[in-house]
């Protein structure tokens, strides 16, 4: 297959399972679990799931998921998508009027201005507004 890239084997939960094992029977008391291991973690909970993987390696589900967010993802890879953006800035487009506009603001002491705008004229009709209701 030219041009397609090709994955690496997936990592059998089983023997990611008994890796951490023999780790644990020869590990000093108190040790930090190995770069490694964690690396072997992270890409069989990326296939199995955080919950599944946690538990059959025997490892803390919360610094499992932890590592698995802030592990960077290499360019294209979909199943971990960037979360989508917190705001999106819409620019407005170019109105498009068919005829002239009318526009009425009226205040609560009973004043009413009317605007009319031929085509294609648009003014700052929020400054517009706030020029009339702030007038004494």
């Amino acid at each position: 297959m030219r041009g397609r890239k090709r994955r690496a084997p997936a990592v059998d939960l089983s023997r990611a399972a008994l890796r951490f094992e023999q780790w644990r029977q020869g590990r000093v008391t108190g040790s930090r679990i190995p770069a490694g291991l964690w690396k072997l973690a992270l890409n069989v909970a990326g296939r199995h799931g955080v919950a599944r993987t946690a538990a059959v390696l025997k490892l803390d589900y919360y610094s499992l998921k932890k590592r698995l967010v802030a592990r960077p993802s290499p360019a294209g890879d979909t199943e971990y998508p960037s979360p989508p953006p917190a705001f999106v800035e819409l620019t407005p487009g170019p109105l498009s009027s068919f005829g002239p506009c009318v526009i009425e603001f009226s205040s609560a002491a009973g004043s009413t201005l009317r605007v009319q705008l031929p085509t294609g004229q648009v003014p700052d009709l929020v400054a517009l507004g706030r020029s009339f209701w702030d007038a004494r």
